[in-house]
């Protein structure tokens, strides 16, 4: 990695872990300096403002997750249980970080960031995620009677909640009270119920063990 880029890579990790501790709006240039200890002038000399390292940080992450999630789909000797829990593992470190702040800052101040990123998750992880239900339906580690596009739609639920907590917003008070409330949470509860449902028994143990 040259000069260049090792900084620009050091500016991106510090401006995501600003963004994701404070918010976008309420991160400013002049902070994103400070942590890193370089003067906003040399700052404003790799990226020309906050939304620009915005936009890089995202896709930076869409990349990253896609490399990461693509190798282990594709790996031939990872037994199907491992690679199943891997993917949901990945996904889950990944997308869970992304707080509430940052999400309803994304909608209000960065629109065509959260359009992007709306659009990679719904193109991008789901299709993979079916890819990978229809490895294991085709390996019996799935019943053959079970609907796959049906439990890729309540993934892509978990992941909406994941994403983006004002989804739960829908529902009554009065259903949602004792609901455990950290996206987190809600997902990894709702991945374990799909998969007690959809795995054969053999396959539910594995996944388990996992």
């Amino acid at each position: 990695m040259s000069k260049k880029a090792d900084i620009e890579a050091k500016i991106l990790a510090e401006a995501y872990k600003l963004f994701l501790n404070k918010g976008y709006k309420n991160t400013t240039m002049d902070d994103i300096a400070q942590g890193l200890g370089m003067s906003k002038k040399t700052l404003y000399k790799y990226f020309p403002g906050k939304f620009e390292l915005l936009s890089a940080a995202f896709d930076l992450l869409r990349s990253k997750l896609s490399i990461k999630v693509e190798a282990l789909i594709s790996n031939t000797h990872i037994p199907f249980p491992i690679k199943l829990k891997s993917f949901l593992t990945i996904i889950a470190k990944d997308l869970a970080p992304i707080n509430p702040e940052l999400l309803a800052d994304l909608r209000e101040h960065a629109p065509e960031i959260w359009t992007e990123l709306q659009e990679y998750i719904r193109d991008s992880a789901f299709l993979r995620f079916q890819r990978l239900i229809e490895e294991g339906v085709e390996k019996g580690f799935i019943g053959s009677h079970i609907n796959k596009t049906i439990v890729v739609l309540i993934y892509s639920s978990a992941i909406q909640n994941l994403m983006d907590p004002k989804f739960l917003d829908q529902f009554p008070d009065q259903m949602m009270s004792g609901l455990v409330t950290k996206p987190a949470d809600i997902y990894d509860q709702t991945i374990s119920i799909i998969f007690e449902g959809i795995l054969t028994d053999e396959a539910r143990g594995s996944f388990k063990e996992a």
